[in-house]
Formats: C-alpha cells, sequence, structure tokens
C-alpha cells in the first residue's frame, strides 16, 4: 500500500491517539508504524510528560566530546582564518599539514561553523539522503520560479510529481495572487487528478504569515479536497529538491537556447513542458521520460465537495465566526481561517488533538492552559504510516 505524506509529529501523535484504545494490541501497532515495541513506549512516555511537543525530533549530539579537537588547535584554525577569511577548510588544511598538524578536512570545518566563521550559505545543511516517493501522485511539489530572467515580477508556477518528475503544470501566472493560482491548479486537478499530498515553501499565496497558523484561503481550499499540505522547513530549500532542480533545467534551458524574454510566454512554457515530459530523457529515471511513468491519479477533482466525512462516532465539532472553539469549559483560539468550519478532537492522555479534514492542526492542554500548533514541516526522510 502506498506511504502517506504526513509530519513527523502528527505521525507520532497517530501512534499514541491508537494506543489508547484498550483493545488495540500494542506489537501490533509498532509494527504497523514499522517500529520496535521500546520506540513505541518511548513515544507515549514522551507524550505523556510533554505533549506533542515531546514527539518532534532531538538533536543526537552528545553532552561530552572526549575526541574535541583541542583548544589550542581551534584556536590556531580560527587565527589562520581570521588571517585569509577567502580560505576554506581545504586551503586550511594544506596550510596546517606544513605545521605538521593533521585533521580531517571536516574537521576544520566544524570548528570554523564553531566559531562562527563560515558564512550563513555556507552553514546550510544539506539533505542527509536522496528519498522519492514509490508511486506517481503520492506527493506534488509547488514553487513560483524566481523572477530573474523573466519580463514579470514574478516567474512561473511549477507543480512536479515527486516520484516520475512529470510536470503536472508549468503556468505563467505572473504573480502570487490566490484567484489565478488556483484557477491553475483547478485545471491541473480535473486534467491529472488529485495527489496525496502537497509540498510547498511558505509563500504566498499558500501561506499567510499575518495568520497565527500560516494558513491561508487557498490552503483550507486544497485541504478539502483531502490533500495533506506540508511545508519545507526554513531556509532548506533541499525539501523541495526536485521542483528546484527542475527551475535550474528550465533556467539553462532559456540561457543557452538564447529565448528573448519577450518570448518567454505561456506558448513556450507549453512547448516546454511536454518536451520535459514526453521527449527528455532522465537520468533518475534510467533515462525514461516522465511520461513513461506518469500516470492520472483515480482521485477525482470535485469543485464542490462535501463537508468532510470524519468517521462515525468522532467527536466532532463547529468553530465559532473568530474561529474559536469551547473544550472542557474553556474556550481556545484555534484558527480564523477556520472560522465555521468542521474539526473533529481526539483525546489521549488528558490532551486534545484538533484535526480539521485529516490534518493534525492543534493541542490542547486543558490542565496546563496551553494551546501547542503542529508542526507541518515536511520530513521526506522518514517512513510514514501506512494507509
Amino acid at each position: 500500500m502506498p506511504w502517506r505524506c504526513m509530519s513527523t509529529q502528527q505521525q507520532r501523535a497517530e501512534f499514541v491517539v491508537q494506543a489508547q484504545d484498550p483493545a488495540i494490541n500494542f506489537s501490533q501497532l509498532c509494527q504497523e508504524y514499522e517500529i520496535s515495541r521500546p520506540t513505541g513506549y518511548l513515544w507515549l512516555q514522551r507524550y505523556r510528560e510533554q505533549g506533542v511537543v515531546g514527539l518532534q525530533d532531538r538533536n543526537r549530539r552528545p553532552r561530552e566530546s572526549p575526541t574535541r579537537t583541542k583548544s589550542a588547535v581551534e584556536q590556531l584554525i580560527a587565527s589562520l582564518r581570521r588571517e585569509r577569511p577567502d580560505w576554506g577548510a581545504r586551503k586550511l588544511w594544506k596550510q596546517l599539514r606544513e605545521q605538521e598538524i593533521t585533521l580531517p578536512i571536516a574537521t576544520i570545518h566544524r570548528v570554523l561553523v564553531r566559531h562562527g566563521l563560515v558564512s550563513d550559505k555556507a552553514r546550510l545543511q544539506r539533505a542527509c539522503q536522496r528519498f522519492q516517493r514509490d508511486a506517481p501522485n503520492e506527493l506534488w511539489q509547488m514553487d513560483f520560479k524566481g523572477q530573474k530572467g523573466w519580463e514579470h515580477p514574478i516567474g512561473p508556477l511549477s507543480v512536479l510529481d515527486d516520484c516520475s518528475r512529470y510536470l503536472i503544470a508549468l503556468e505563467g501566472t505572473w504573480t502570487t495572487k490566490a484567484e489565478p493560482v488556483q484557477e491553475r491548479l483547478q485545471t491541473a486537478f480535473t486534467n491529472c487528478g488529485l495527489p496525496e499530498a502537497m509540498l510547498m515553501d511558505h509563500g504566498t499565496p499558500w501561506w499567510n504569515p499575518q495568520a497565527p497558523s500560516g494558513w491561508s484561503k487557498l490552503l483550507l481550499w486544497i485541504m478539502r479536497q483531502g490533500i495533506r499540505c506540508h511545508f519545507s522547513g526554513y531556509r532548506h530549500p533541499q525539501t523541495q529538491g526536485k521542483v528546484e532542480r527542475f527551475h535550474g533545467t528550465l533556467d539553462r534551458a532559456r540561457h543557452l537556447r538564447a529565448i528573448p524574454p519577450e518570448e518567454l510566454d505561456q506558448a513556450w512554457l507549453d512547448v516546454f513542458r511536454h518536451e520535459y515530459n514526453h521527449i527528455r530523457p532522465h537520468e533518475a529515471l534510467q533515462m525514461r521520460t516522465p511520461s513513461e511513468v506518469w500516470y492520472p491519479s483515480p482521485r477525482k477533482y470535485d469543485p464542490h465537495p462535501p463537508q468532510w466525512d470524519y468517521a462515525p462516532g468522532a467527536d466532532v465539532r463547529k468553530l465559532g465566526a473568530q474561529g474559536k472553539l469551547t473544550v472542557d469549559g474553556c474556550r481556545w483560539s484555534i484558527s480564523k481561517a477556520l472560522a465555521g468550519e468542521w474539526v473533529e478532537l481526539k483525546r489521549a492522555e488528558g490532551r486534545v488533538l484538533v484535526y480539521y479534514c485529516n490534518s493534525l492542526l492543534r493541542e490542547l492542554d486543558p490542565a496546563a492552559q496551553r494551546s501547542t500548533a503542529v508542526e507541518r514541516w515536511a520530513n521526506p526522510h522518514l517512513p510514514e504510516q501506512k494507509v
């Protein structure tokens, strides 16, 4: 069965909720989530102690490092770097060798990082491993191309299938306003079906920086179709590596073919999309074209989706005009963007998990009078719950 894209916190919260059922077989539940029993008990313990915050991944850095580089050597590395701030770890490695100090290049780089001598750009983390969904339409990546090289305030909108690299849409909206973006997505959903999930950055129109939850009207429109929405981590564009790579391919084609900016219109984008999907072989696909791997999703777009079908017997509540909810006699602010919408409440270890459609939104802790927003950052390197 296909993997379902879900944030790490939501996956573990689902595990905690299911573990509350006295009829559940704990060993079997752990097998379904592909974890060991000790890991399952660890998740439960962390949730009891800290709530949903305790379900985040933790820093595994040891408290003590006996093999850490000696302070005098670190100071020497820092001094050499300050003398030649344009020298990186490799050049410093050679200079240290001349002083009969032998260290791995990676160690020298870590010293520079600890002393704040590496620029922010150089300190961006690289993806620890390459990831790819198992089947088409499990995850679509969406982003705008940057403005550089285009005679418009913004470049075209790209929607790319994670598994097949099939270019679902390449549209010159030339704006980040919600209305034209929604129109293009509606066409894509009609022609290609619906994905299981979509991955995007913290940009408009799918992200609202003025809202505490960050949710926008466009995002809710997407979620009402039963699509899970996830966001890349701040300053980590590699999370959306495939659509970013496509934008690089688009830039090279435009530059090497010497296409004048005035000819970079929707007609040219349509021709390039056809070439990219049906003619250009892709190395990651063993030199097949994306169209040879991708197929339309069987999930059909509904322009007027009915109210979300929560499970029978679920505790379903309607949010007030200000997006507030009364639980256990207390008034909670959930999300103004969800004013008048129905949400589901699931209880675990004295806390209340609030879901909108199939997405976990907030955790309420009546005893501590605390409301916690659930992270929606994608963590594609971890296996997700099967459905």
